[in-house]
């Protein structure tokens, strides 16, 4: 069994949110950890971990993280953790999977399904091996219980439900 652990400091874990409807913000988690364990050459038969902290959102805007960080949003002090456990890695094509799982934030778990992008192996300057990913999906925000909302004054959504997810990661092979 090949165990993997995320390298953050060339991975990011990002998210857009379309703001009045007219353009995207994009935020991000500073802090994460993420194990995958596979038998296979391929991956096909992977099991993924993921978390990230809470308290480490960023939109580069301190009064919105904050925001974020509280009861409206993700209510970080009882909710501390986001987690996502795999329940199935199934190669679609050369290059390209299908990730199922639950993911739990705010404390309520539902499966989601994303597209993974292999971009392939790599040993590095230290020897490490390496194996790149691209993951992205949407979720529904408020399936998650983040359900804040607010409505311009000419009737204008101020943040979408939808919420597109984008993690670029490498995971290092485990001597």
């Amino acid at each position: 069994m090949a165990t993997y652990k995320i390298d953050p400091m060339h991975s990011e874990i990002t998210f857009k949110v379309k703001h009045l409807m007219i353009t995207n913000v994009t935020g991000s988690f500073q802090q994460f950890d993420a194990t995958m364990e596979s038998n296979e050459d391929d991956f096909s038969d992977a099991k993924i971990q993921f978390e990230a902290d809470v308290n480490s959102i960023s939109t580069n805007n301190e009064q919105r993280d904050g925001h974020l960080k509280g009861a409206d949003f993700f209510a970080a002090e009882e909710f501390p953790k986001l987690q996502f456990s795999s329940t199935s890695f199934t190669k679609k094509s050369a290059d390209t999977y299908s990730l199922k799982g639950d993911l739990t934030i705010k404390g309520i778990t539902k499966p989601v399904e994303l597209t993974v992008e292999y971009g392939g192996n790599m040993t590095d300057f230290y020897g490490q091996n390496k194996a790149g990913f691209e993951i992205s999906g949407k979720i529904n925000r408020s399936d998650f219980g983040l359900t804040w909302s607010a409505v311009t004054e000419a009737g204008g959504v101020v943040v979408s439900e939808e919420v597109k997810l984008h993690l670029a990661v490498q995971m290092v092979k485990q001597a």
